[in-house]
Protein backbone atom coordinates (compact mmCIF):
# COMPACT_ATOMS: atom_id res chain seq x y z
CA UNK A 1 0.00 0.00 0.00
CA UNK A 2 1.16 3.48 -0.67
CA UNK A 3 1.04 6.49 1.57
CA UNK A 4 -2.14 7.81 3.10
CA UNK A 5 -4.09 10.11 0.83
CA UNK A 6 -3.02 8.55 -2.47
CA UNK A 7 -6.20 8.37 -4.56
CA UNK A 8 -4.80 5.85 -7.05
CA UNK A 9 -5.14 3.00 -4.54
CA UNK A 10 -8.89 3.51 -4.36
CA UNK A 11 -9.67 4.25 -8.01
CA UNK A 12 -10.80 0.73 -8.98
CA UNK A 13 -13.07 0.19 -5.99
CA UNK A 14 -14.49 3.71 -6.19
CA UNK A 15 -15.36 3.02 -9.83
CA UNK A 16 -17.06 -0.25 -8.87
CA UNK A 17 -19.10 1.38 -6.09
CA UNK A 18 -20.18 4.16 -8.44
CA UNK A 19 -21.33 1.59 -10.97
CA UNK A 20 -23.08 -0.44 -8.26
CA UNK A 21 -25.00 2.59 -7.06
CA UNK A 22 -26.03 3.72 -10.53
CA UNK A 23 -26.94 0.28 -11.93
CA UNK A 24 -28.49 -1.29 -8.82
CA UNK A 25 -29.23 0.92 -5.86
CA UNK A 26 -30.67 3.98 -7.62
CA UNK A 27 -32.90 1.88 -9.89
CA UNK A 28 -34.70 0.01 -7.12
CA UNK A 29 -34.17 0.88 -3.47
CA UNK A 30 -34.26 -2.29 -1.34
CA UNK A 31 -36.96 -2.54 1.33
CA UNK A 32 -34.80 -4.22 3.99
CA UNK A 33 -31.20 -5.01 4.90
CA UNK A 34 -31.71 -8.64 3.85
CA UNK A 35 -32.99 -7.53 0.45
CA UNK A 36 -30.00 -5.19 0.09
CA UNK A 37 -27.57 -7.99 0.96
CA UNK A 38 -29.14 -10.38 -1.55
CA UNK A 39 -29.28 -7.68 -4.22
CA UNK A 40 -25.62 -6.71 -3.80
CA UNK A 41 -24.61 -10.38 -3.86
CA UNK A 42 -26.57 -10.91 -7.08
CA UNK A 43 -25.12 -7.73 -8.59
CA UNK A 44 -21.53 -8.74 -7.79
CA UNK A 45 -22.14 -12.10 -9.46
CA UNK A 46 -23.63 -10.33 -12.49
CA UNK A 47 -20.77 -7.79 -12.57
CA UNK A 48 -18.07 -10.48 -12.48
CA UNK A 49 -19.64 -13.15 -14.67
CA UNK A 50 -22.25 -11.74 -17.06
CA UNK A 51 -21.74 -8.01 -17.60
CA UNK A 52 -20.27 -7.08 -20.98
CA UNK A 53 -16.81 -5.59 -20.60
CA UNK A 54 -15.48 -4.18 -23.85
CA UNK A 55 -11.92 -3.82 -22.54
CA UNK A 56 -11.53 -7.48 -21.64
CA UNK A 57 -11.31 -10.28 -24.14
CA UNK A 58 -11.12 -13.15 -21.63
CA UNK A 59 -13.78 -15.84 -21.60
CA UNK A 60 -15.14 -16.82 -18.18
CA UNK A 61 -16.26 -20.39 -17.74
Amino acid sequence: MSRKGNCFDNAAIESFFGTLKSEYFHLEAPKSIDALELGVDDYVHYYNRERIKLGLRVSVR
